[in-house]
């Protein structure tokens, strides 16, 4: 038996991949998910023997989906109840605004409303940051001047110096008696288990986002909290594109320029930001926090500037962010401004930019010339030529990494946050976005993109079509694996 096994032991082990393999082709058939991600998923398991299996076992299979539905839909819906009444404007007053605002806008606050319950507020101060030292500044003395409790949601947090500098700012403000919840992504974040021992220490309540057993090999594990949020006393709340390490910061010795955008919010809309953290934190903890009106202060801000928070991931009924992108894309009359530095796109956001693009509206997208990806990048381009071929407008961001996530319409409407346009944040990882409603924030926000385009160059297609083979090749295997990048 063993000279029969030691022999034949490779036909063996192929014959049991594949009785593996015809498992898992058929547990991909009976879930109702995108066809070209199926075929992507039957295809790897069939042409990539064990590979396939191990990248089905990582990215494939829905357990973790489970796990989170199971033990965080209940608190989620169970949450937003208890607050809504609070947040959103009474029918006359919802009346009264929608008559002085455009109908598209009208259509799309209501299906947030029905998608991910998040409520119009009106009473908002919003502020666009776009540079790290800028957020960082600003974020630091609003912590410093923190009474009550600080409340932080992130995706990458590393002790690196402007990290050190951040947690040791916590620390202190928990020893003054300010109560600070963390809660950082396991596999995006590096901590030290000396500032982990630190921050005990100072009573700082911290909890990793679904933990890995090694977060390095696992860089594109399903569902991971991609969000960056912090609530500092129910009433300033940050949410965008910067996470904390100095990468993202443009010290003196960065090897290239970290262009990005964020924002800082005063007014009621940080109630619905306070709403997903705490979300997530009983998830995290695996506690159920008691609310209590600490958490939602009563609004002092005057000004209007209407705006609603929608978020998405694998605990939403709906792909919330990514609908909102696509109608304002297919209902835009004048311009679409797009900034992303991963444009990995399903077919309805291609087609949505297509269609608009086709009947005169001018669509634009701002990209990175360099990537911080190689696959993406590649994949990026693999997408290109059907933008092209709509006559949209495709410009590279020279000056260094571009890392906005924004979209601006027609003078009208703006949004910013997490997401990227790809499928990983359209599907499966958890993000947030603001969405103004606001001429003043729109006109500013397509000044900065406009100011962007300075350092950027537009992309000529017939150079684009004359590009060697060799780049082909690598985009068409990139765009191969590109529903699971």
């Amino acid at each position: 038996m063993l000279d029969f096994f030691s022999q034949y032991w490779w036909t063996i082990a192929i014959v049991l991949n594949y009785i593996l393999v015809i498992i898992a082709v058929t547990a991909i058939l009976f879930k109702s998910i995108n066809p070209t991600k199926t075929l992507t998923y039957i295809i790897v398991l069939l042409v990539f023997p064990f590979f396939g299996l191990i990248v089905y076992y990582f990215f494939g299979q829905e357990y973790r989906k489970d796990k989170i539905f199971n033990r965080k839909d209940v608190l989620n819906n169970n949450l937003i109840k208890s607050i809504y009444q609070d947040l959103k404007l009474d029918p006359n007053t919802l009346s009264n605004y929608e008559a002085k605002i455009d109908e598209d806008q009208i259509r799309l606050i209501h299906l947030l409303q029905k998608n991910d319950k998040s409520p119009l507020t009106k009473f908002n101060d919003v502020e666009i940051i776009i540079d790290g030292e800028n957020k960082f500044e600003k974020l630091f003395k609003d912590i410093e001047a923190a009474k009550h409790h600080i409340h932080i949601e992130y995706y990458i947090l590393k002790d690196d110096k402007i990290g050190t500098k951040f947690l040791n700012l916590l620390c202190k403000k928990a020893e003054e008696g300010v109560k600070i919840r963390l809660s950082f992504d396991d596999v995006g974040s590096k901590i030290s288990s000396k500032m982990k021992r630190q921050l005990t220490q100072a009573n700082v309540e911290f909890y990793a986002f679904m933990p890995v057993l090694f977060p390095k090999f696992t860089g594109k594990m399903n569902y991971r909290n991609h969000r960056k949020i912090v609530i500092i006393d129910g009433e300033i709340g940050y949410v965008g594109g910067i996470n904390v390490s100095d990468t993202y910061v443009n010290y003196p010795e960065n090897k290239a320029y970290w262009r990005d955008t964020h924002l800082k919010i005063i007014g009621e809309s940080v109630f619905t930001l306070q709403t997903q953290f705490l979300t997530n934190w009983n998830f995290v903890s695996e506690t159920k926090l008691a609310l209590n009106r600490s958490f939602f202060p009563q609004n002092k801000v005057k000004s209007i500037t209407p705006m609603q928070i929608a978020a998405s991931g694998p605990d939403t009924d709906w792909a919330n962010i990514m609908e909102a992108i696509f109608f304002a894309i297919v209902t835009a009359e004048k311009y679409v401004y797009i900034t992303t530095p991963y444009f990995i796109p399903n077919d309805q956001i291609i087609t949505a930019m297509q269609v608009a693009s086709k009947s005169g509206v001018d669509v634009r997208l701002l990209i990175p010339d360099k990537s911080d990806s190689w696959t993406a990048k590649h994949a990026t381009n693999s997408y290109l030529e059907q933008l092209f071929k709509a006559n949209i407008k495709i410009y590279r961001y020279q000056k260094g990494f571009i890392h906005a996530k924004t979209m601006v319409v027609d003078d009208v409407f703006t949004t910013i946050g997490t997401c990227n346009m790809d499928y990983r944040s359209f599907n499966i990882n958890f993000e947030i976005n603001a969405l103004i409603y606001n001429k003043d924030k729109a006109k500013e926000a397509k000044a900065i993109y406009d100011n962007d385009l300075k350092d950027a160059v537009q992309v000529d297609f017939e150079d684009w079509q004359n590009r060697s083979n060799f780049k082909k090749i690598q985009e068409a295997y990139c765009r191969l694996w590109a529903p699971l990048l």
